[in-house]
């Protein structure tokens, strides 16, 4: 039994509507404000500002060489979201939880993947503050990513098994 053509359609459209919101809202960030200006947007809980991050996340891998760069932070994440959409693109019974959670790790790693490609670099510009808790500085593409694992989990954790 093959998977409907609207089914897979919705699958891209959540792919390409993730990316979407990702890089516009960096085309905005890159284009309105300055690098590491410190704009507060509530308070000092929620602080707009623009930095470039050359490695993943949190900067981690910022000091590797570019050869090893390029293979971490390009080549296998390409690999590794090819197999993945074409995985959701194919599964017959993937629940629809499962599906928004794929695309959203999907759409959101094309995201960081084409600011690497294209600009060496993943433009970052949120951080949130709340008491003790603050964040590193991050962007749509991370938050795609981030609540897509996190439903992912979430699905393991309960009878809705994402199996791929």
């Amino acid at each position: 039994m093959r998977k409907a053509p609207w089914k897979k359609l919705a699958i891209l459209l959540l792919v390409v509507l993730n990316f979407g919101c990702d890089q516009i809202s960096k085309g905005v960030v890159r284009k309105h404000v300055e690098p590491n200006d410190y704009i507060r947007v509530i308070g000092d809980q929620f602080i707009l500002t623009n930095v470039e991050n050359t490695g993943a996340m949190l900067g981690f891998g910022r000091q590797f060489s570019p050869l090893l760069k390029i293979a971490l932070f390009q080549m296998l994440p390409i690999l590794v979201l090819v197999v993945l959409l074409f995985r959701i693109l194919r599964k017959n019974h993937l629940n629809t939880w499962s599906t928004l959670a794929f695309a959203s790790v999907i759409g959101g790693g094309i995201g960081n993947l084409v600011d690497r490609i294209a600009y060496g670099s993943v433009t970052d510009f949120f951080q949130i503050k709340l008491g003790l808790f603050k964040t590193g500085i991050f962007n749509m593409a991370d938050v795609s990513v981030t609540l897509g694992v996190l439903l992912l989990l979430s699905l393991t954790l309960t009878k809705e098994k994402p199996v791929l």
